[in-house]
């Protein structure tokens, strides 16, 4: 495997990535999609080091496949304004991404397949309605809008937070749920790309665009086999939505929901939701989804080269 630094283009701004090629060449490939949050080629926020993307692209580069993972715009070697890119211009981007890998001369267009993780998983399946791609891997996605995911998640993290955090939101009588469909609503209401929630300026336009995404369109129009990992301890995503995705994505599906795996991809024992999350950051991801994902591509990209032929 060889990684280089590239850029290219989109509209008027220039994304930056590694690309990871493979010898002999062309070779199958997979592009990367990150979540939500400004989040960089690896996976990594200032202080959330999750390293998702760097973690499947070296598992792959040891299955002979080539990978593209990129800065999100406004972040790390990527042109752009992050606070005020929508999620539409995080399609976009990922648009742009998957005809710049598939366009590379040391890459065979015809064996491509999609990874996307939390909100990338939401763009992995917008990208795969194109039926000439290998496949689309569905990591920790959800089914429902993206305001029923983020009620869902206010109403899973409030019994995990600590108890002196309860009993003093009981003593100034705030109901975090309550509290979240507030400031939902002024985000709704809301029509400027950033606007300030108690003192932060927040991306509004994303939340906006996040909150009426309806990602059963997007799974409706897959025209690719999929693979969907969720893990069971994830308190962002429904894990229940690997049954929903299965139902509406007319295409070969393989779904798997992983016990003890939380919505970071790493093994959570515990119930503390997202009190454990700066201990899971210093935690490898979970090896039965880098297996399982392995597995499912390697015998994916067999089938499409025979098909091929």
């Amino acid at each position: 495997m060889t990684e280089h630094e590239v850029s290219f283009p989109h509209g008027e701004l220039r994304l930056a990535g590694s690309l990871r090629t493979c010898h002999p060449s062309p070779a199958p490939a997979a592009l990367l999609i990150s979540g939500s949050g400004p989040i960089d080629r690896n996976s990594n926020g200032k202080r959330m080091p999750l390293g998702v993307a760097a973690a499947i692209a070296d598992d792959l580069a040891a299955r002979g496949v080539a990978t593209l993972r990129y800065d999100k715009r406004g972040i790390g070697a990527s042109g752009g304004d992050y606070r005020s890119a929508g999620m539409l211009d995080n399609i976009d981007d990922a648009r742009a991404a998957l005809a710049f890998l598939r366009d590379h001369p040391d890459v065979d267009a015809d064996q491509v397949v999609v990874i996307g993780h939390s909100e990338g998983a939401l763009i992995a399946a917008e990208l795969a309605a194109d039926p000439t791609l290998a496949g689309v891997v569905l990591l920790a996605g959800a089914a429902q809008t993206g305001r029923d995911v983020l009620e869902w998640q206010a109403r899973q993290i409030a019994p995990t937070l600590p108890a002196p955090v309860r009993a003093l939101l009981r003593l100034l009588r705030q109901d975090l749920v309550r509290t979240q469909a507030k400031r939902l609503d002024r985000l709704a209401a809301s029509s400027d790309d950033v606007i300030r929630l108690q003192g932060v300026r927040v991306n509004a336009r994303w939340f906006r665009e996040f909150m009426a995404f309806d990602p059963a369109v997007s799974l409706e129009a897959i025209a690719v086999p999929t693979l969907a990992i969720t893990g069971a301890k994830d308190v962002q995503v429904d894990c229940g939505d690997i049954a929903h995705m299965n139902e509406l994505v007319p295409h070969a599906f393989t779904g798997h929901v992983l016990d003890d795996l939380s919505h970071l991809l790493c093994h959570d024992p515990t119930t503390a939701g997202v009190r454990n999350y700066k201990k899971q950051m210093r935690q490898p991801m979970d090896p039965r989804v880098l297996d399982l994902l392995g597995d499912w591509i390697t015998e994916q990209l067999n089938a499409s080269a025979t098909t091929n032929v």
